[in-house]
């Protein structure tokens, strides 16, 4: 591995060490990437690493206990196993997960390049019909649950959190279908729109649960 890496050019070397991180950091890699100002898709310089350079990449995480996927339906490279980092996520941002799939999944059908395009106003609504948001949330609830669906790739903000208007666009990645699988959504929601308050998982146990499912 030593001997791969002093063969490439510095810049080369760099990239590989940043794309690396960013998966433990994303757990995935997407090919293409909204600009958080504009929200217009662009190439995503991190997947084009990964498909160059994914034999060394996929040795590097097996001695971590990881193995690198490649998801050619969602366009993604993504880890998984005993090595890969777990983050906790609270009841209220597995709501907020729920209601952005059910979005994701109404609109998919036939709203065109805006299809995938929320809000804030938008998520409320949803989570009042559906019943999971029954009370009002601080804005630090709103801050955290969002950071981390930011982190995980499954939405893209227009600048910092703080900044968000109701009617400020929110991008859903499709990666959310990894998270949520569409032939699962309603078990899904009717099991959270009724659970307590007080409970937390991992978001990596909940994808375990249903990823096998994920719709392709």
């Amino acid at each position: 591995m030593i001997r791969y890496m002093e063969e490439l050019s510095p810049g080369e070397a760099a990239g590989i060490k940043k794309t690396i991180q960013d998966l433990f950091r994303q757990t995935c890699i997407l090919q293409v990437k909204c600009d958080p100002v504009t929200l217009v898709q662009r190439d995503n310089p991190r997947y084009r690493i990964c498909a160059n350079h994914r034999e060394f990449i996929a040795d590097y995480l097996s001695v971590l206990d990881c193995e690198l996927i490649h998801d050619p339906h969602e366009h993604i490279f993504r880890i998984k196993g005993d090595g890969m980092p777990t983050d906790r996520m609270t009841l209220t941002g597995t709501r907020i997960l729920l209601i952005l799939k059910v979005i994701y999944r109404d609109k998919i059908m036939g709203e065109g390049l805006n299809a995938t395009v929320t809000s804030l106003e938008e998520i409320r609504e949803v989570g009042s019909s559906t019943n999971l948001l029954a009370r009002k949330l601080t804005v630090q609830e709103w801050q955290e649950a969002l950071a981390m669906l930011k982190t995980h790739q499954i939405i893209e903000l227009p600048g910092a959190i703080g900044s968000l208007e109701d009617d400020s666009p929110i991008y859903i990645y499709s990666t959310i279908n990894i998270f949520c699988a569409s032939a699962d959504i309603n078990e899904l929601v009717k099991h959270y729109a009724d659970a307590e308050e007080s409970e937390e998982f991992t978001s990596e146990e909940s994808e375990e649960n249903i990823y096998e499912n994920v719709s392709q």
